[in-house]
């Protein structure tokens, strides 16, 4: 319990009248007159509080799966159960730190017949698990000297994913691949496997012609085919040091908004593109290094998007160092059939030299596409126009940096391996663009 804002407005004044009877002896009776009628009905109103005022009952609920960056409601049941109610009733709800709210403190009505709810939005701006612990109520005495806190003990847990309800749910897939940006490529004619023969059409390739088809039935007759499927596909994405900067996204500038990690861009996009790879048949696997490893086999079916999110919707990038080298090695170790393997990390000139031989070994194997994140810092700084000799030197580091990762990509182009270099925004429908492209190539 702790004095209220009467009690210290009451001292206050005590304390001038004391002050004044200092200098005029005519006040001190006044003062001491004053304290002892007050004194009884401080001491009154503390018993009241303590003893027989309804410490009410609460009761919190809230989903257990949070789509990060979405409004979530939480309600607050705030029951009667015996005694006088507080002249005035206080809520704090003790939410995690992963979660944003500006609800509290919250002034409670006093007009509890029987029970009174009390809605609240939060915003998830971290992936993982969380927990309520508490919910504490501050109850105001009659007189106003008072303030007395109780604390009910109220647990919720659950955990927080990314928001891919376009994804969960049963979305079109040409729909989500035009929100997204992607390009849809179709091809008559090409393709790995066979699926069907039809008549010719204004467009179609000569070399789709089947002579043999065309014969029997006398008018053309053209081969169709389709992406190959039953292929494997294997995601490794870095935790470390290389994608752990914050970036600037458009939910950040927004109220409320926050600050997100390349990481969290680069699993958001790897669920994405593992959803793509689902509805073709595929099996996917996902690994992550650095700061956490964590390795998924192959899955194959819609029902692995689900098992895929709820593995990875905790891993976080940490400015933690992450070999390149050892994610490449153990999932050679791992791989049993020729897989198509997408590294997404930021790659710089060092690497060309310590990835030399696995590069080579697994060229040999699988089909490999490096994808590396642009750091858009060092991009501005290469592309401003220097006011000094100080800023000049940094334009130069600058530009030289990004010279020797573009010789990078271009080496192992030149090797025949696949790159792609871009910012975050940009990185899901880049991804899947590859992989439909890849599909279609027949290079897998």
């Amino acid at each position: 319990m702790k004095p209220g804002r009467t009690f210290f407005v009451i001292l206050l004044c005590l304390l001038i009248l004391g002050t004044a009877a200092f200098f005029f002896d005519s006040l001190i009776l006044v003062w001491i007159v004053s304290g002892s009628l007050l004194l009884p009905f401080i001491i009154i109103d503390a018993l009241v509080l303590l003893l027989f005022t309804d410490r009410l009952q609460v009761d919190r609920e809230i989903s257990g799966t949070l789509a990060l960056g979405r409004k979530a409601p939480v309600q607050i049941t705030i029951s009667r159960t015996k005694g006088f109610l507080a002249r005035s009733i206080r809520l704090f709800d003790i939410y995690p730190d992963t979660l944003d709210c500006t609800a509290f403190p919250a002034k409670l009505d006093r007009c509890i017949s029987r029970s009174l709810i009390f809605e609240y939005p939060v915003i998830p701006h971290e992936r993982g698990s969380w927990e309520f612990t508490k919910i504490e109520l501050l109850l105001g005495s009659a007189l106003g000297f008072w303030q007395f806190k109780v604390i009910h003990p109220c647990h919720s847990r659950g955990r927080t994913f990314p928001d891919f309800r376009k994804i969960a749910g049963n979305a079109d897939l040409r729909g989500i691949l035009e929100q997204t940006g992607i390009k849809i490529i179709r091809k008559r004619g090409q393709g790995m496997e066979f699926m069907n023969l039809r008549e010719y059409q204004k467009g179609d390739s000569v070399k789709a012609i089947d002579w043999r088809a065309t014969g029997r039935r006398r008018k053309p007759i053209v081969r169709e085919y389709q992406e190959e499927q039953d292929q494997q596909v294997l995601l490794l994405l870095d935790s470390g040091y290389r994608l752990h900067r914050l970036e600037e996204t458009a939910q950040s500038k927004t109220p409320g908004g926050f600050l997100r990690t390349q990481f969290d861009s680069a699993l958001e996009a790897a669920l994405l593109l593992s959803w793509v790879a689902l509805k073709h048949s595929d099996g996917v696997a996902l690994g992550c290094f650095g700061t956490e490893e964590r390795w998924l086999p192959p899955r194959k079916g819609m029902s692995a998007l689900m098992g895929l999110i709820q593995s990875l919707y905790d891993v976080k990038s940490a400015p933690a160092p992450s070999s390149l080298f050892s994610a490449l090695e153990s999932a050679l170790a791992r791989l049993k059939r020729r897989t198509f393997i997408i590294m997404i990390s930021n790659f710089r000139e060092e690497d060309g030299e310590s990835l030399s031989w696995i590069l080579r070994r697994i060229q040999r194997r699988h089909l490999l596409l490096l994808v590396s994140l642009k750091e858009m810092e060092a991009e501005a700084i290469a592309r401003r126009k220097p006011a000094d000799g100080d800023e000049a030197l940094e334009t130069a580091a600058a530009f030289s940096y990004l010279s020797a990762r573009r010789r990078l990509y271009k080496t192992w182009e030149h090797l025949g391996l696949l790159t792609l270099e871009c910012n975050s925004r940009e990185l899901s429908s880049a991804l899947i663009n590859r992989y439909l492209e890849v599909k279609r190539s027949g290079l897998l």
